[in-house]
């Protein structure tokens, strides 16, 4: 048997196990394994005697209301099997509380590898990038084509009114989860209300779309293998989904890019298109207007600086289980500048 890790008691998954996985574990040796913390959701590899399995679970401690709900995360992912756009196969939801004291389901293991750090990327041919910023973006747009009636998610979401309620919801995540009095977000929160698009075009939305969010195949030229982390997805504005992927887009000229700890250097060596090249290349393949692309960026940047400041909370109150979340609190002011900056182009701030 395992041993315990934080949110994973052995003895209870594995008795889950049994009932749900019994050709994957049939009594003989088994390990779990932290993946990662990640900024919100808690991943581990299970590798069990006939198979790896991944499992995901929220966060330690408190959640804020409609975060983190692991049966939207695994409704997504089943519907999107078969379609243009890689998932991990999904295997099993469990929402009795009894075992882990919240819902979490497990996954089948993509093989490829998750490039997090500049590092990851270093050694990479120009080419290589190149091609995996590609497969980026067109798997991005492929997703944004799914009729979501067609994969049965017709009410996955409300997609009209999305950026006024997100801009409603994620102010609202702020005031409950903030550490500290910080003025410049209400005066963001303010600006962006006042600036939501009259109309906009409704598709299946990722929410957290960047490339350490996806399985990278390296054997041969990179393609993406599997997009993860769909704990935000929904149906909404397609361009809110493109603006976060360019909020983590790091240029090489970006002088704020140390300090936002995620995804740090990661698209900066040569052949990686800069940030207003990928919004381009989006364009050309959706044929979107991208006129109101500030806007986009700045609720992005906004909702950036929520998560982390609730990184930042569970950090304080030691709830978070992996290293590097440290300068998450640090990282928020910034956001919440670039995000007036933003702004200021619009012309009515």
């Amino acid at each position: 048997m395992s041993t315990d890790l934080p949110g994973l008691p052995a003895v209870d998954i594995e008795k889950w196990l049994r009932e749900t996985q019994p050709d994957l574990l049939d009594g003989g040796p088994w390990q779990a394994e932290l993946i990662s913390g990640g900024l919100s959701n808690i991943t581990y590899r299970l590798r069990l005697p006939h198979g790896t399995v991944i499992l995901r679970r929220p966060p330690l401690g408190e959640v804020l209301p409609s975060a983190h709900d692991m049966k939207r995360e695994y409704r997504v992912q089943t519907a999107l099997a078969g379609t243009e756009v890689p998932v991990p196969r999904t295997l099993a939801l469990c929402t009795d509380p009894d075992v882990l004291g919240c819902p979490f389901y497990v996954m089948a293991e993509v093989p490829g590898v998750v490039v997090r750090t500049a590092e990851d990327t270093a050694g990479l041919a120009p080419e290589a990038r190149s091609t995996l910023a590609d497969g980026l973006v067109n798997t991005l747009a492929d997703l944004h084509r799914i009729d979501p009636a067609s994969i049965g998610l017709a009410d996955f979401g409300r997609p009209y009114g999305y950026c006024a309620r997100q801009v409603s919801r994620w102010g609202e995540q702020w005031r409950r989860s903030h550490t500290r009095r910080l003025p410049d977000m209400d005066v963001l929160l303010n600006r962006l209300a006042d600036h939501v698009p009259e109309r906009s075009d409704a598709s299946i939305v990722h929410g957290d779309y960047r490339l350490d969010n996806t399985i990278v195949d390296l054997d041969g030229p990179p393609r993406i293998a599997g997009v993860l982390d769909w704990e935000l997805s929904t149906l909404g504005d397609p361009l809110a989904d493109l603006a976060m992927t360019l909020t983590y887009w790091h240029d090489r000229d970006d002088t704020d890019r140390e300090l936002i700890p995620v995804a740090v250097g990661v698209t900066t060596q040569p052949g990686f298109p800069s940030s207003r090249e990928v919004a381009g290349k989006y364009a050309q393949l959706t044929g979107r207007d991208l006129s109101l692309l500030p806007f986009y960026l700045a609720f992005s940047a906004m909702k950036l600086a929520v998560i982390l400041e609730g990184v930042h909370a569970r950090y304080l109150g030691g709830q978070t289980v992996s290293d590097g979340y440290e300068g998450a609190g640090a990282a928020v002011p910034v956001l919440v500048s670039k995000a007036l900056r933003e702004l200021r182009g619009l012309g009515r701030a």
